[in-house]
């Protein structure tokens, strides 16, 4: 991560230090061929100087690095120079606001580069110096998937899928990075560019077949998954959510529409039950196989794949995809809601995409049943009477789903919601998200999720308003609580409901760590609802593993 928002990745997680995701081997790389690749000059004496790594963060730099010293919100990565040469850095890359600080602090020991906007050259440069996707070398099938929700659940179908066609496949996500090693929790969505480059060398290195990648809308815009070729990148859906990172859907799509060209990627899967699937399919510039999982009514009647006879199996569902020149592929996942239907079709036919045949993918699905895999906070099941299930829905759409896939039939039983919303974002979903829940949920608990450096009771405040309005303007019978802290919040809706009824964590997830005005607190809701459930004479899911 850059030295510029490193204060606030510590800030929410125990551990921001050294991640370990490089690969055993370095070729170096000389400067003159970093210098050429920037189009500028390297001092004649250290044109031979060999660069076996590059690092944004003078912390995680490791002898023959290259440090990428970057403008930040308040201090500039010029400023940590001498840490990062003090670590072994043998070079430095700024812009022309760091060349000047340098140069008043006196003779640098290292020789310094200076283009205009270096963050835009960090991705080809680490692509560079780790080779990580090399044309004359065999790299694996790299799939990446970006949309608003479903991502994290795609890629674990996907990796799911290639293991049950006897593929070694990798992850890089949300919940953890996946190389061939032990699991390593995640620090963003979309690791930094370096970390990007050096986990796709590793994972060639330890000789894995492929690999998914969530790629979110910050990783797009801030430039982590530069200079990355994708084999096959998908598309999910677009609602709701980081208007305060891009202003306005228009330019939400804009920055996610960035994946689908042919500097990106080579083919891509695009859901097309909204507007912007559809506008991402007409204007994407590479292969587009299309997916319509509603019907055609209210879906894509020209799309390639259609999704078809949907019926439930157990908490699941069965359903049939079907291609408009007449093939047809029967899917079955394990995790509840019509959501989970368009994820497995999504990792289906992005795998199908890559080149492997029809009635491979058939055979393995056949086989193994690869989605209903257990994804860590994503429709999590922790026990079944109540039903009690943990999900990282945190906008108005994912709530919206999560709280209809778990409306029971059983006649009397409730939903019972524990929600709120994460601090310095989107301040407009609040509301949104209280009526939403005031609408579907029959008791409404108001918590909350991440307050980071805002004030607890004024977004909940929020959040409340809509549910109330909803309520008294729509004559809904829902009850709405206010409660806090979140431990509190689960325990009383374990302590309201019945055996029939249905209880939902939402927003958090996987996630082990609230963050409250800069401090860490230990708190996961799978653990928290497991101990109010136990208390209560509940039985729980007999796997007590806490995946993160």
């Amino acid at each position: 991560m850059s030295e510029h928002n490193e204060a606030a990745v510590s800030a929410t997680t125990p551990d921001a230090g050294q991640t370990g995701f490089r690969p055993a081997s370095v070729a170096a790389v000389p400067l003159s061929t970093i210098a050429d690749a920037l189009g500028v000059a390297a001092p004649d004496a250290s044109q031979d100087r060999g660069v076996t790594g590059i690092s944004l963060n003078s912390r995680a730099v490791e002898a023959g690095d290259l440090y990428m010293a970057l403008p930040g919100a308040s201090r500039h990565g010029a400023d940590y120079v001498p840490q990062a040469v003090e670590a072994g850095a043998v070079a430095v890359v700024t812009d022309d606001a760091g060349a000047r600080q340098l140069a008043l602090a006196g003779e640098q020991p290292v020789p310094v580069l200076i283009v205009p906007e270096p963050r835009t050259a960090v991705g080809r440069l680490a692509g560079l110096i780790y080779r990580s996707q090399p044309a004359d070398s065999g790299f694996p099938t790299l799939y990446g998937v970006t949309g608003t929700n479903g991502k994290t659940t795609t890629t674990y179908f996907i990796n799911s899928l290639l293991r049950a066609l006897e593929k070694k496949p990798g992850l890089i996500g949300t919940i953890e990075i996946v190389a061939g090693g032990e699991p390593i929790p995640s620090l963003l969505t979309t690791p930094e560019s370096p970390d990007v480059h050096a986990l796709l060398a590793l994972m060639r290195e330890r000789g894995l077949d492929a690999a998914s990648m969530e790629v979110s809308s910050h990783a797009i815009s801030y430039h982590r998954v530069d200079g990355v070729m994708f084999d096959v990148a998908g598309f999910t859906n677009l609602t709701q959510d980081h208007l305060d990172l891009h202003g306005s859907m228009e330019e939400y799509f804009r920055t996610k529409a960035e994946l689908f060209t042919a500097g990106r990627a080579r083919r891509a899967v695009i859901t097309v039950d909204d507007d912007w699937g559809r506008k991402l399919a007409d204007t994407a510039d590479i292969p587009v196989t299309t997916l319509s999982t509603k019907p055609l009514d209210g879906g894509h009647a020209n799309a390639d794949w259609t999704v078809a006879s949907i019926t439930a199996r157990g908490l699941g569902s069965e359903f049939e995809l079907r291609h408009a020149d007449g093939r047809t592929v029967s899917v079955h996942t394990g995790l509840p809601g019509d959501f989970n239907v368009a994820n497995a079709a999504l990792a289906a036919l992005m795998v199908l995409a890559s080149g492997v045949d029809v009635n491979t993918l058939q055979a393995a699905l056949d086989a193994h049943d690869p989605f209903t895999v257990a994804v860590p906070g994503r429709m999590q099941l922790v026990s079944t009477e109540p039903a009690s299930v943990v999900d990282f829905a945190h906008n108005p759409d994912a709530l919206s789903r999560a709280l209809e896939a778990v409306r029971s039939p059983l006649e009397g039983s409730r939903v019972i919601v524990v929600f709120g919303a994460t601090g310095q974002r989107d301040q407009g979903k609040r509301p949104t998200m209280g009526a939403i829940a005031a609408r579907l949920a029959d008791v409404v608990i108001v918590s909350d999720d991440d307050p980071h450096d805002e004030d607890a009771a004024a977004i909940r405040a929020e959040v409340l308003q809509g549910a109330h309005a909803a309520r008294d303007s729509e004559n809904l019978n829902s009850e709405i609580i206010e409660s806090y802290p979140r431990d509190a919040a689960i325990k009383l809706a374990v302590d309201m409901a019945t055996g029939k009824d249905t209880i939902l964590i939402a927003g958090r997830g996987h996630e082990v760590w609230q963050e409250v005005k800069g401090v860490n607190l230990a708190l996961d809701d799978r653990v928290e609802l497991r101990a109010a459930l136990t208390s209560k004479g509940f039985s729980v899911s007999t796997d007590q593993r806490i995946e993160s």
